[in-house]
């Protein structure tokens, strides 16, 4: 058995998923003062939902043929995979370690996954183990663990032992904001147990992740490259005290690097590469993109259940491939709620008076497209894409291509007040560590440290409006 544990945090750091914080004077503003806001999140793609499938649903500028493409890729998305040989062949290939049989497994009604609650609570999909030892692989990621790869596989088809067993011990310290109110913080303690080829190397690096929700990738795929590198200042030249920065990353399909625009370290280029990646590594999928077989040194097991049919070509092929990555890029975005009550507005006030924006753009442009419905949009998903020093805190000290182990990508906002509608108990950023809006901001540290401590400063109703307005994304 081994256990992780997370650097010992200084005062409660930056957080994954959740705005760059908040402060100022939600009720001082005037009516009249205050922002308007553009409910129209996703541009042309906003759709107006609110209910359990409202991150399932088809962009609404699409073409009738678009839309049956749609339903395919949303079966292929939705239904499980099953062990090779078997007659439905186009399903086939499962395996022989994997993490979940669906994409829908991690990402029901395609909405976000959930932590287990302790040691007992044997839940494992929608939050799988990254595994890395110190150095650089030759397209400067992750050099992936000697015997287990890039992630721990906890589960495996008959006739194969699963790799090994993830436990969490949830860690908790109680604070208050600057009005005395009290809170409560969490933080996990990784254990995993079970371990069926061998021990990991001692210099392992170990780092949860929690599936999120889906919506809006393709709009954040389409925003040009150099849009993004314009927001970035690396070296602060404007003394902001934000110094976001790009991270680059190799994309599989044209061997060129890119900016990297997903994943919570953002370490990877594209929507396909991100759709392959996951077949690949939680579903046991081979690709184009991804060809070799999870089955790691000393596995005979894995490579027998390979030899007997379980992978002799790539398991799903470009076309099918496509079909699923086009599902993902053409999700509609929800549209904002409430979007002219006086309460949100004045919590917009509150998150750009104080910075928030800085990191959590509320407005990106997209440009040319691979489809015409995600073109020349207008978005506000309330994210730069960049990477941020987020502090010690939520530091995994798990460096990926040029993210340092205290970076994370910033993640989109849009969506975020339904979460629990679709997926349940709220859980936020990289680990799900964050149960409510307000634990996720008192977790920023680093770049966000002084948002953070503005946001304790706030009174009871200047907090309250900040949240209803991220309730309302």
């Amino acid at each position: 058995m081994i256990t992780r544990r997370p650097a010992r945090r200084s005062a409660p750091v930056v957080a994954t998923l959740l705005l760059l914080a908040a402060c100022g004077g939600g009720d001082a503003h005037e009516e009249s003062a205050l922002p308007t806001i553009d409910p129209q999140l996703g541009g042309a793609t906003s759709r107006d939902a609110d209910t359990r499938n409202a991150f399932g649903l088809p962009a609404p500028n699409l073409s009738s043929e678009d839309g049956r493409a749609f339903e395919v890729g949303d079966s292929f998305f939705t239904q499980n995979w099953v062990t090779a040989p078997a007659s439905t062949s186009a399903r086939d290939g499962l395996g022989p370690t994997m993490n979940a049989q669906s994409c829908s497994s991690c990402h029901l009604r395609d909405g976000r996954g959930a932590p287990p609650e302790g040691p007992a609570d044997g839940r494992t999909l929608g939050l799988l183990l990254r595994l890395s030892v110190p150095g650089d692989a030759s397209d400067g990621g992750p050099v992936p663990e000697p015997t287990y790869g890039g992630q721990l596989q906890d589960r495996a088809i008959d006739g194969v032992a699963s790799e090994g067993r993830m436990q969490i011990e949830w860690q908790t310290e109680a604070g208050a904001y600057d009005d005395g109110t009290d809170y409560e913080l969490r933080w996990p303690e990784v254990v995993i147990a079970d371990l069926a080829y061998g021990p990991l190397a001692d210099d392992v690096l170990v780092s949860p992740r929690l599936a999120p929700q889906v919506i809006g990738v393709g709009l954040l795929e389409a925003v040009p490259e150099d849009v993004l590198r314009d927001l970035a200042d690396p070296d602060d030249e404007d003394g902001d005290g934000i110094s976001g920065r790009a991270n680059v990353v190799v994309d599989p399909r044209t061997g060129e690097r890119a900016v990297g625009r997903f994943g919570w370290k953002a370490n990877v280029a594209t929507v396909e590469a991100q759709v392959a990646g996951a077949f690949h590594g939680d579903i046991g999928i081979t690709s184009t993109l991804a060809d070799e077989q999870n089955c790691g040194p000393n596995q005979a097991a894995c490579d027998d259940a390979v030899d007997g049919g379980n992978g002799d070509d790539v398991e799903i092929g470009d076309d099918l491939l496509g079909r699923v990555v086009f599902y993902n890029q053409v999700l509609a975005v929800p549209t904002m709620r409430g979007s002219d009550r006086r309460d949100v507005r004045a919590g917009a006030a509150v998150f750009e008076s104080v910075g928030c924006a800085s990191c959590h753009r509320p407005t990106l442009q997209t440009g040319d497209a691979v489809h015409p419905a995600l073109a020349d949009q207008t978005i506000h998903p309330y994210t730069d894409l960049l990477l941020h020093d987020m502090g010690d805190g939520l530091a995994d000290g798990r460096p990926d291509h040029l993210a340092s182990g205290s970076e994370w990508r910033t993640p989109p906002l849009w969506g975020l007040g339904l979460i629990e509608t679709v997926s349940g108990p709220r859980f936020l950023l990289h680990d799900g560590r964050a149960r409510t809006i307000e634990e996720a901001i008192l977790w920023h540290g680093g770049e966000g440290e002084a948002s953070k401590l503005a946001f304790r400063a706030l009174d009871a109703a200047e907090r309250d409006d900040l949240v209803t307005f991220l309730e309302a994304l």
